[in-house]
């Protein structure tokens, strides 16, 4: 995705801590799903939909920052 030039923002120190902060934070929000999946009692269709749905989310975004090495 990204090119590998000296003026391309991705290259960047800043874009790299950024990178690194979003994914602490998707790790954060995987984390969080993954505890409310087993605090709920009996969750149920629409309810696994959207863990399910936000879990998805948040792996595309790590793969689409993977695309920026």
């Amino acid at each position: 995705m990204a090119h590998h030039d000296a003026t391309n923002p991705a290259n960047s120190k800043v874009f790299d801590l950024l990178k690194h902060d979003i994914r602490n934070q998707l790790s954060n929000i995987q984390l969080a799903l993954e505890g409310l999946k087993y605090e709920v009692d009996d969750p149920k269709g629409d309810l696994n939909l959207y863990f399910d749905s936000l879990s998805q989310s948040a792996k595309k975004i790590d793969e689409l920052l993977d695309g920026f090495k």
